[in-house]
This record gives structure tokens, C-alpha cells and sequence, in this order.
């Protein structure tokens, strides 16, 4: 570039483009051609009358060896668990318009719907019965159910009140009552539920299905898949 002229304080300076030395992305650390090059140094300015004992390098060689295995299986297993993430993202993203059994025995549903749940009990039961129950608790519909072994037993409520007339559109429960051991108890109801969306990233990272109704759970937490 030309110099400034004009007679200025600045006369015979001239402007020179300042070079950015660009990081090689070591950002300082050690690598392992450093490490030997500092080695040789040592060997090559080491004291002929007390040379470094052949133990002593050893142990240096193998703890960096030991340092650089360690760093490099933590890239490993970051690359790992990227992958598992975008399997992962892939999986729930196939489950958008199926239904998921979850461990919860509320539920939203549309009117003329059907609602699949399933009853959980670890001892067998008599007396059993289903009750429907809407927002405000009250039984708008009595499945009896009779006697049960222990085990798992699925359902479908088809939707109709005692009354034979459609549910209106809202939230429900179901809510399962039978005698065990003689005693009166709850026994554990489970409900598929429709998946309408994923979130990929929810709280914590965790990949996360938007259900019917308005709740959400983590993706962890689905207990089976049903085709419908």
C-alpha cells in the first residue's frame, strides 16, 4: 500500500493488515507429538553421570498413554450417545398417531371414541368391577368384571354411559375396586393412550410424547405400543 504524504505526523508510516493466527483447536493441551518431542529433549539433556532410570520413563510413557486411551473413549462414547439420541428421535417419531400404554388411569377422549385400559393386579381378585368416572367423580358408567387371577387383563369401554347415550367430550378415569384377600381394594388401571406429537428436545433432554387429552410423558416412561 502507498504511504500517507501531506506532510501529517503520520509521514513514511504505512499500514500493515495484522495476520490472525487461526487455532488449530488443540487449544493448548498436549498432544502425543508434543509429549515425545518433550521426551527426546529429556533423554538428549539428561546428565551422563545420572542418566533417567528406564522405570521412571516407563511410567511417564504409560501414564500419558493411560491420559490420551481415556480422552479418546470419552469422544467415543459422546459420538455413542449422539447416535442413541437420533435413534431414539427416530423411534418416537414413528409413534405419532399410534397408542402407547401408559401407567396412568386418567385419560382425555372424543365423543364416540372407544378407550382401551388394562387392568394390573399382582393377587387374584373377586368382586370386581370398572367405573368410569368423569372430572367431576362421578360414575357415569359400571363395568362388572366379576373374578380375576393375578395378572394383566386389557378392556375397551365403548364410549356409552350407563344411560346408553354417547360420553360427551372430556376428561375421565377409570377407576377399578374388587375384593383382595377378602378386603376391599383398588386394584392398578392402566390406559392407552393416542400419540399426537413429539417433542424431541423436552426438560432435560429427554424425548418427550405429546398425548390425547393435553398430557405429555417421556419417552422412558411407555410402558407398550399398540397398533391402534
Amino acid at each position: 500500500m502507498e504511504s500517507v504524504t501531506g506532510g501529517s505526523p503520520l509521514e513514511g508510516m504505512r499500514w500493515q493488515k495484522e495476520e490472525v493466527k487461526v487455532s488449530d483447536g488443540n487449544q493448548g493441551m498436549l498432544t502425543q507429538e508434543d509429549f515425545f518431542a518433550l521426551l527426546t529433549q529429556e533423554l538428549a539433556h539428561q546428565d551422563p553421570t545420572n542418566p533417567t532410570d528406564n522405570n521412571e520413563m516407563i511410567s511417564q510413557m504409560t501414564a500419558f498413554s493411560t491420559t490420551d486411551g481415556v480422552s479418546q473413549l470419552n469422544e467415543q462414547f459422546t459420538n455413542f450417545a449422539t447416535s442413541m439420541s437420533s435413534s431414539q428421535a427416530l423411534q418416537a417419531s414413528s409413534l405419532v398417531g399410534r397408542s402407547v400404554l401408559v401407567d396412568d388411569n386418567v385419560f382425555g377422549m372424543s365423543t364416540g371414541e372407544e378407550v382401551k385400559g388394562k387392568l394390573v393386579t399382582d393377587q387374584p381378585a373377586s368382586n370386581v368391577n370398572i367405573y368410569v368416572e368423569n372430572a367431576a367423580g362421578e360414575i357415569i358408567q359400571t363395568v362388572p368384571v366379576g373374578n380375576v387371577e393375578s395378572g394383566e387383563f386389557g378392556f375397551t369401554w365403548n364410549g356409552m354411559t350407563s344411560a346408553g347415550e354417547p360420553a360427551a367430550e372430556g376428561a375421565y378415569r377409570f377407576r377399578i375396586a374388587g375384593l383382595v384377600d377378602g378386603q376391599a381394594s383398588e386394584i392398578q388401571a392402566m390406559t392407552y393412550r393416542k400419540v399426537d406429537s413429539v417433542t424431541l428436545a423436552g426438560a432435560g433432554g429427554n424425548i418427550v410424547l405429546n398425548l390425547n387429552g393435553g398430557s405429555s410423558m417421556a419417552l422412558i416412561d411407555v410402558v407398550e405400543v399398540s397398533e391402534s
